[in-house]
């Protein structure tokens, strides 16, 4: 594979994604799936946060659960159906609990909230802009990027000014939604870097275990499927050893041509497991 425009960085990090467990047995898998992940050194562990806040309280206690376990922390803020007192107040906690970065969204909307009941964000700039405002450089702030471009945007052009909106209020890193295709990777940055933007751009990595779940949470956000993909997981059916043996395979080569490509590290969407995220780090050499 070529080099690509893509700026190189000499030692690639590693970051993985969890979500607030909602049981006891959930918190307590958690917690091995920390101590199991966190052997591999990544630079931090995120976690999501709940359409209009629901789990606020979830994401509160899991950033807690990792800082006592001695790792580095990133909670996910979403600022639709939050006030400025409400996010004002988060950062306040999370800053006394000691969080150094915090990755800022949009977020979702939760079912039956209308337009008319954002609250007092509509887009991730606006939060990215009140973080700066509010905590100066306390925060190392994380966005969301689109390499197959947000799904509600009208134009691949009109994602990339998002984007470059969301650097200009103050953004200090990006993570992008996962995606199959290397190139659309690369493509991305390349647009990135000729308008001016030099922040890291991380690539998300979804590993593959449940493949029908994958389809349809992909059709939900709009991360493309290669039909060669899709076709070569539908053909195992429901023997499900080899195919998520396939599926190792295919995104530790996928991981590694964006690391060859000179991405600055990989984000894992874990789905709070183990494996095969394991598995592929450790193909990468992790």
């Amino acid at each position: 594979m070529s080099q690509s425009p893509v700026t190189s960085y000499q030692s690639p990090g590693l970051s993985f994604e969890f979500f607030p467990p909602k049981t006891d047995q959930g918190r307590e898998n958690l917690k091995n799936t920390l101590a199991e992940l966190g052997k591999l050194n990544p630079e931090y562990f995120s976690v999501t946060y709940g359409a209009g806040g629901s789990t606020r309280e979830g994401t509160v206690d899991t950033i807690r659960t990792i800082l006592d376990a001695g790792f580095d922390a990133a909670p996910h803020i979403a600022c639709i159906g939050s006030s400025k007192e409400e996010i004002r107040s988060l950062l306040e906690e999370y800053k006394a609990m000691g969080v150094k970065r915090v990755v800022a969204l949009r977020g979702d909307l939760p079912s039956g909230m209308g337009v008319g009941q954002y609250g007092d964000f509509q887009f991730a700039t606006e939060l990215v802009r009140f973080i700066r405002e509010q905590s100066g450089d306390a925060f190392r702030i994380e966005v969301a990027a689109y390499p197959e471009f947000h799904p509600q945007s009208a134009s691949a052009r009109d994602d990339l000014l998002h984007f470059r909106e969301k650097v200009e209020a103050g953004a200090d890193e990006a993570i992008t939604q996962y995606f199959y295709n290397a190139d659309a990777y690369i493509h991305f940055v390349e647009s990135v870097r000729k308008m001016g933007l030099d922040i890291p751009v991380v690539p998300g990595i979804m590993p593959i275990s449940n493949f029908q779940q994958l389809s349809r949470f992909s059709a939900a956000c709009g991360a493309e499927i290669p039909r060669w993909l899709r076709k070569r997981m539908e053909g195992y059916g429901d023997d499900l050893e080899p195919m998520r043996k396939a599926a190792t395979e295919i995104v530790a080569r996928l991981g590694q041509q964006l690391l060859d490509a000179g991405a600055p590290g990989l984000h894992f969407y874990t789905m709070n497991k183990v494996e095969p995220t394991r598995e592929i780090c450790q193909r990468l050499g992790w």
